[in-house]
């Protein structure tokens, strides 16, 4: 019997997954944080004005809701290949398999990328100078306030809350 392939979903992957998904279901991953806590270089900013992008944070006793998908029978190997060239880029994202609660009270092992926190991308950032980077960097996938607010908006349809991202989206936008 196959074994089903999860990806966890906390930032761009909620609402451009990429890949074909057999069925989504709001998720907790626990001891992890979502956070703009790394800077981007290539899809909303560059080397030269790096933007952020979230990545998940290790934090014990906290946790992050997002999106579990079960990628489409016969899909995951070129899932697989797929999420590794768009989220490795630049090796500041490790790959794990991590245990995810799914909403419904089940637990399934998904695919997550979290940040390598001694990569050279790793930033810890008020969400002041947050703001003031993402409101004005641009990368080659656009400007890093529309991952922002796509990535806040989506949450919010599947309503799961997040005050930074949302005091994030009203400070960029007044700047």
């Amino acid at each position: 019997m196959a074994h089903d392939m999860w990806v966890f979903g906390y930032g761009s992957l909620i609402w451009h997954p990429g890949f074909p998904v057999a069925e989504f279901r709001v998720a907790r991953l626990h001891d992890w944080h979502r956070s703009f806590c790394m800077r981007s270089i290539h899809h909303r900013g560059t080397e030269e004005k790096p933007g952020l992008v979230l990545a998940l944070d290790a934090l014990p006793g906290a946790h992050c809701d997002g999106v579990a998908f079960r990628v489409a029978p016969g899909a995951e190997a070129q899932t697989l290949a797929d999420l590794r060239e768009r989220e490795l880029i630049s090796s500041a994202y490790l790959e794990r398999e991590l245990p995810v609660d799914l909403v419904d009270g089940a637990q399934v092992s998904a695919l997550v990328y979290v940040i390598d926190p001694h990569h050279v991308q790793y930033c810890h950032l008020r969400l002041e100078e947050q703001a003031q980077i993402i409101a004005h960097a641009v990368g080659g996938r656009g400007p890093n306030r529309d991952y922002l607010t796509a990535t806040t908006q989506h949450l919010a349809q599947l309503g799961i809350g997040d005050p930074d991202l949302e005091w994030l989206v009203a400070r960029v936008h007044a700047l």
